[in-house]
């Protein structure tokens, strides 16, 4: 029997599991995930009739692969195409027409949200999967992994472990590790810690109106204005009543940053503020409901070379994630983790 332990249930470790249990027969999976949730930054939330993805807006079908996975592999019942072009602003809010998308392109969610990847993949599963525990510590001793939550538990032994928090928790846990291999720990610790990453603080705010613009969601092109991105949640189907309207504004990394830890309160009027003065709609200020959500490790902007990546896989140690991709895209996370769950796969044969 293969024992795989799994710490964090983003897209990329759902991705992997979902590999692993088509290709071994005899593997036994065990994701732990801090949250209450699945599928990582790709997170949806419910108010009333409204749902709503908070995170990640969607999923693109610049991959094949992952294209295949949602609309040949997994029940395509509930998945939907967001409606609209994306259009453009700049550093002092002036908005252009973006281009409409070629006719191959697609961008995906679900009625349910987009978290729904996540919750199909590791439905097709046997994985134990346990929410809201946090992992502390990992170890290894002779050749197979432990992992110890902050409850004092311990788990495993696991021959391969998979770790899938961003990259600077993933830091934190390999230098953790009681391992026998000190340099090659340290090694791939020193090369994850190089991957950099944008704090995004995330206003979402109801409208008991609807809102008459042509598209779907703005984006700031030089990322020098205090807004990166607004979405209407509107535009994708069964997630907003007629009549309603839901923006998702999510702040750029340095605004975000400087503003993490004020009353969300105070970031809620600013961020809706600025969203009036964008869509040049007043009526903005005054949401009749509102949320928030601060991501500290939202996006990386790099990649990580993988040659100590590969070494680690050797003693059974995978990291996996957007950040491994080198692309803080959901369909990238996806891929990655289809790849780990083969490489996993092949070792294991």
């Amino acid at each position: 029997m293969t024992s795989i332990g799994v710490v964090g249930a983003g897209a990329a470790a759902a991705a992997a599991t979902y590999v692993i249990s088509e290709t071994i027969d005899d593997a036994t999976v065990t994701v732990l995930e801090k949250s209450g949730g699945l599928c990582g930054r790709a997170a949806t939330r419910r108010n009333g009739d409204v749902t709503y993805d908070y995170g990640a807006n969607y999923v693109k079908s610049d991959d094949e692969r992952v294209a295949d996975l949602l609309t040949e592999t997994l029940e395509t019942d509930g998945l939907v195409e967001v409606d609209g072009p994306i259009w453009t602003f700049d550093r002092d809010g002036e908005v252009s027409s973006g281009r409409d998308l070629a006719v191959d392109e697609h961008r995906w969610t679900y009625r349910q949200g987009v978290t729904q990847i996540a919750k199909r993949l590791f439905g097709r599963t046997e994985a134990d999967v346990h929410r809201r525990t946090r992992v502390e510590r990992i170890s290894r001793d002779g050749g197979l992994w432990r992992l110890e939550d902050t409850d004092g538990e311990v788990w495993g032994p696991f021959d391969c472990l998979l770790l899938n928090p961003p990259a600077p928790q993933t830091v934190d846990l390999v230098r953790s590790a009681g391992w026998e291999s000190d340099d090659l720990r340290e090694t791939l610790a020193e090369t994850i810690e190089g991957v950099p990453y944008r704090t995004i603080w995330t206003g979402v705010f109801h409208y008991p109106f609807e809102l008459e613009v042509p598209y779907y969601a703005l984006v700031n092109t030089d990322k020098d204005h205090e807004v990166g991105w607004i979405a209407r949640e509107e535009c994708k189907p069964g997630h907003v009543p007629a009549g309603e309207s839901v923006l998702v504004v999510q702040a750029n990394h340095e605004w975000s940053r400087k503003r993490y830890d004020e009353p969300p309160e105070r970031n809620l009027e600013a961020l809706a503020d600025i969203a009036a003065d964008l869509l040049e709609d007043e009526r903005l200020t005054e949401p009749d409901w509102t949320d928030h959500q601060g991501w500290r490790y939202a996006l990386p902007e790099d990649g990580v070379p993988t040659g100590p990546l590969r070494s680690a896989e050797k003693e059974g140690l995978y990291c996996l994630g957007d950040w491994v991709a080198g692309e803080g895209r959901l369909h990238a996370a996806l891929r990655n983790g289809l790849e780990v769950g083969e490489r996993i796969a092949y070792a294991s044969s």
